[in-house]
């Protein structure tokens, strides 16, 4: 598309015919093309003749030009020379106007229109003052022609990629590796236009070459990008399940939904499906016909491996089947904190855990719990230190323990927590009057233990963790310590400049905990920590003091 003017005879047929072609080739409205060259030659036309001045640029079809005018009103005192120009000068000079009319001047800048521009010169030179910048005009206003016909075409390109490509965001694509660029981000051709696959998105231990075919997620379409709008993916969990739309029939037509999925690009991926008609098993609609279905999808994904889990309502049931292939002997739920103990035969540890924890990693994304593989040795060891635990209660005795165990309190402090109410349903507590003897036996063992904890630590040398000193707050056991350092608490301090109801909300314990605990760090802080802190400070130095060798004076040398 060239708009340089080769010919001066008949230079703007060029411009003409770019826009005919632009409009033609591009699918571009003639008058959006016609209206932007025109802005284009206007703004050129105030740079160079001045901004005060009132120009008009207007696209002749006939000529191929863009013509160029310039107002000026007629009034009895000039105060603006760009704009006005006075009724005596407007009558000597031949002008039929009156005041207030606006009269308008063609300015005869291309050189085509030489002939015509002296002879306006000759005229109105010293009305219109444009001899100068006509020259400089006459040479950037071609230039700037061809530069916004391109820049035009390139912005109505964009917005046509744009407004073909945004109803196929979260779609599969199919495109031809192009070429690499900075950060070894992927150009693709993706036919009408190029798609790009950022480094970030890309799956790790996958290489490509220019020319090698490639099926990737359409992550976004970024209209604004100064590259390529189309952002590709290639490790979103999406593409899994869009792989399996494609291979499955029944996910396509809606009978097999897929309801979660969960995935480490690359290396391995779990998907959990349900049926919405009870006649098909979605797990062998996944796999297909003797794994023919799910094979393509690992050959897709390059040998990634993929584990199709049946979804169930019940939470335990569906943890139990995301954690396979190892086997589930016991689920613990514990619905408030969102959290869930698996136990687990002890030679099938490492397998529920998984490589690296990716079984455990991938099967906790995918059901949204968190969860805790025990071993069953361990699970019994945890489970009979619990219960001694219990038993430090004086009216608690092991068959008693046992029974607090299994209905779920596994501490003190959940006893001291617990309403009269919760604690009356325990077998063999002697009803609500044993209950409220349990609960605040509970309440003073804590106290009694967080006393002792305190003693041991004035005189210790070494540095104490964060964790020790949650433990020194009133009320905090290893459960609320645990809730604390999970919701962002990393310090006493922290809780300590915290609301009361944020930290509800943020630890779940409840506004009254809440506020139990608030109290409890601010005490602590005030009185009991700067003891602590004193007394070690100086067993610290009494440390130091005795580690102390004075060293032997040298002998002299003969």
């Amino acid at each position: 598309m060239a708009l340089n003017q080769q010919n001066p005879a008949q230079p703007d047929l060029n411009l003409l015919q770019a826009i005919d072609m632009v409009a033609k080739d591009k699918g571009i409205d003639k008058t959006r093309l016609i209206k932007t060259v025109e802005e284009a030659i206007l703004k050129a036309a105030q740079s160079a003749f001045g901004p005060t001045r009132e120009l008009e640029a207007r696209f002749n079809e006939d000529s191929g030009q863009v013509d160029l005018f310039q107002y000026m009103t007629v009034v009895e005192d000039v105060a603006d020379e760009d704009r006005e120009i006075a009724v005596e000068d407007a009558q000597r000079l031949g002008l039929e106007a009156e005041l207030g009319e606006e009269l308008g001047f063609q300015i005869f800048w291309h050189p085509s229109d030489a002939k015509k521009a002296a002879e306006q010169d000759k005229e109105f030179g010293d009305l219109l003052n444009v001899k100068q910048a006509r020259t400089a005009f006459g040479r950037i206003a071609a230039q700037t022609a061809k530069q916004v016909l391109i820049q035009r075409v390139r912005d109505e390109e964009r917005d046509l990629i744009f407004n073909e490509y945004k109803d196929r965001k979260g779609e599969l694509i199919k495109g031809v590796v192009r070429r690499f660029e900075k950060g070894n981000n992927i150009i693709v051709d993706l036919g009408r236009t190029e798609g790009i696959l950022p480094f970030r998105e890309q799956t790790p231990r996958e290489t490509y070459r220019p020319g090698d075919r490639i099926v990737a997620y359409v992550k976004d379409i970024d209209r604004e990008a100064r590259g390529p709008q189309v952002i590709l993916s290639r490790s979103d969990p999406k593409l899994v399940e869009k792989l399996f739309e494609a291979e499955v029939p029944e996910i396509y037509e809606g009978i097999v939904r897929i309801v979660a999925c969960a995935r480490e690009p690359g290396a391995r991926s779990k998907i959990a499906v349900t049926s919405r008609d009870a006649d098909v098993d979605p797990v062998g609609a996944c796999v297909g016909m003797k794994g023919s279905r799910v094979q393509a999808v690992v050959q897709e994904l390059r040998g990634e491996k993929i584990d199709i889990v049946p979804y169930d309502r019940d939470p335990a049931r569906f943890v139990c089947a995301a954690i396979q292939p190892a086997e589930v002997n016991k689920v613990i739920v514990d619905e408030a904190d969102g959290r869930m103990e698996l136990v687990v035969p002890d030679e099938k540890l490492s397998l529920a855990i998984g490589r690296k924890g990716q079984n455990v990693r991938l099967a906790h994304h995918l059901t949204g719990w968190r969860l805790d593989i025990i071993s069953e040795s361990k699970f019994k060891q945890m489970e009979e230190e619990a219960i001694s635990a219990l038993q430090q209660l004086d009216m608690v005795t092991e068959p008693v323990a046992r029974s607090m165990y299994r209905l779920g309190f596994r501490a003190l402090e959940e006893l001291a927590e617990a309403t009269e109410q919760e604690l009356a349903a325990i077998p063999g507590i002697g009803g609500e009057e044993g209950a409220t003897k349990v609960r605040e036996a509970a309440e003073q063992t804590m106290e009694r233990l967080r006393q002792g904890r305190i003693s041991a630590a004035l005189s210790r040398t070494e540095p104490l963790s964060e964790r020790e000193r949650f433990l020194f707050v009133r009320g905090v056991g290893e459960r609320t310590a645990q809730l604390l350092e999970e919701a962002g608490y990393r310090h006493v301090e922290d809780v300590n400049k915290e609301e009361e109801d944020k930290l509800a909300i943020k630890t779940g314990l409840g506004i009254k905990k809440a506020r139990a605990i608030k109290q409890g760090a601010e005490q602590f802080l005030q009185n009991e920590w700067k003891v602590i802190d004193s007394a070690r400070k100086e067993a610290v130095k009494a440390a130091q003091d005795s580690k102390t060798v004075v060293a032997p004076a040298s002998k002299a040398t003969l």
